[in-house]
């Protein structure tokens, strides 16, 4: 049924699905481009499935075109304002100590908001995935094995190390990959939006997602303000954090799927997690070094700041 009247349907390969099964269901109805519909389906015993259209538009067909357009909008959200984030390097150089740890400090707080951000999302997104797949304990193990993959891999290094120009190079690559994959669901999003015709719901994206992610250009950089990467470096540290939104977009636009947003998400969660806790542990570190409290007023308003300071550019995109 659409809009509660009976229509002409064809259904292929066949009415009756076996587990995991699909068919494609073809109602002869003369849709208006821009108009809602609700359609509905029943079941031979009588059990009626339920789907709301928003604006009816045309599925976009995969070309060069639309390849380039959904490319472009993931630069603009990822890439662009992480590389405008970056561009505060130079000048948080010249802060001093104390002004550093507040630097740390506000970069937890930025991804401790980002983990919540993307852990609300991922169970969102895991409620419209069939029971079957058992989206939430998915998202989950997701999260679990992204954790300990990346705490294996960091494991790999050894403590003595930690506080070198390597090492903090390493934390800030690990910011970046967080990062990334919070925008990777950013990407999902916004293309999905144009997808199914939502064009002022995806342009109200495209520019709060833009202003929220140059402070997290900020928390990149904040781990390496003592030595001198090179341009090659941070050019890798954007395009890290940034063209995730890109893939996201295109996966978004082309062939979203709950079940693999619920993996992304799931693995943006454990990733975002283990980068919390190396930074947390060169704010202590570096603490401990200068003979500081860990937990003083200078970390805490960082770390509130930077909670603050993400959930204010949220606005723009809630």
């Amino acid at each position: 049924a659409v809009d509660d009247a009976f229509w002409e349907w064809e259904i292929a390969p066949a009415a009756e699905l076996s587990r995991f099964g699909r068919a494609t269901i073809t109602i002869h109805y003369d849709w208006v481009q821009g108009e809602p519909h609700a359609i509905t389906l029943f079941t031979a015993s009588g059990t009626p499935f339920t789907h709301d259209i928003a604006i009816a538009a045309e599925t976009p067909r995969p070309g060069l075109t639309q390849f380039i357009a959904y490319g472009l909008l993931g630069i603009y959200i990822g890439l662009i304002p992480v590389g405008l984030g970056l561009l505060w390097f130079p000048a948080m150089r010249r802060m001093g100590r104390k002004g550093l740890n507040f630097l740390l400090a506000l970069t937890v707080g930025l991804l401790v908001f980002l983990l919540i951000d993307t852990a609300l999302e991922a169970m969102e997104v895991a409620g419209g995935v069939a029971g079957v797949f058992q989206g939430l304990p998915l998202a989950m193990f997701a999260a679990l094995l992204s954790w300990l993959a990346i705490m294996a891999v960091s494991g790999k290094q050894a403590e003595a190390e930690r506080g070198s120009s390597g090492g903090r190079l390493r934390i800030a690559a690990l910011i970046a990959l967080g990062i990334g994959l919070h925008n990777l669901g950013e990407g999902l999003a916004v293309g999905a939006a144009f997808a199914l015709g939502e064009a002022a719901l995806g342009s109200f994206l495209v520019i709060g997602f833009t202003l929220h992610n140059v402070t997290e250009g900020i928390g990149i950089a904040a781990p390496v303000t003592k030595d001198r990467p090179s341009l090659k470096s941070f050019i890798a540290l954007a395009a890290l954090a940034g063209l995730p939104a890109v893939l996201g977009a295109w996966v978004g636009g082309f062939a979203y799927s709950p079940l693999l947003a619920t993996i992304f998400l799931g693995v943006g969660v454990g990733a975002i997690w283990q980068v919390i806790v190396e930074v947390g542990r060169l704010l202590i570190r570096d603490a401990e070094r200068e003979g500081l409290p860990v937990v003083s007023w200078l970390n805490v308003g960082g770390l509130l700041t930077g909670i603050a300071v993400m959930y204010m550019t949220a606005f723009l995109v809630k």
